[in-house]
């Protein structure tokens, strides 16, 4: 996929039927890790609740294994999620790379960030459905 292709969005833009968008964030401050176990494979995996913002708002991005120590590494720096996904974990939005995104530096820097207005606590409805299996 071309960064042509990827939609450049603030973070008060998005929703959660979010897709294909970049959005540069300044990194916040990282949350405590803890141990979650995939519901795919069931192995075990860190994850960290990361506040990010712009002039827009604030949102939380989920960091996962390796993550989670390049995010503590970029506290004040400004970054570019490239390819982004949005979850919904228990009623909040959430950010992260997903298979396909990436987190690189960005070519701006965001002074103010817009801490009024956290997108992550608002409730929102999960689209997600269990898929059903046919069985023929």
């Amino acid at each position: 996929m071309s960064d042509r292709e990827l939609k450049k969005v603030k973070i008060a833009d998005i929703t959660p039927s979010t897709r294909r968008f970049e959005v540069t964030f300044k990194v916040l401050e990282v949350g405590e890790e803890r141990n979650v176990f995939s519901r795919r494979d069931n192995t075990e995996h860190r994850v960290a609740d990361v506040l990010v913002g712009d002039e827009t708002g604030t949102a939380i991005f989920s960091a996962w294994d390796d993550n989670i120590e390049k995010m503590k590494d970029m506290v004040g720096d400004t970054v570019t999620l490239k390819n982004g996904y949005v979850s919904v974990y228990r009623g909040s939005m959430r950010l992260s790379t997903g298979r396909y995104g990436s987190l690189e530096p960005a070519n701006e820097e965001i002074g103010e960030v817009n801490k009024d207005n956290n997108i992550s606590e608002k409730e929102v409805e999960s689209s997600w459905r269990p898929r059903r299996r046919r069985f023929y």
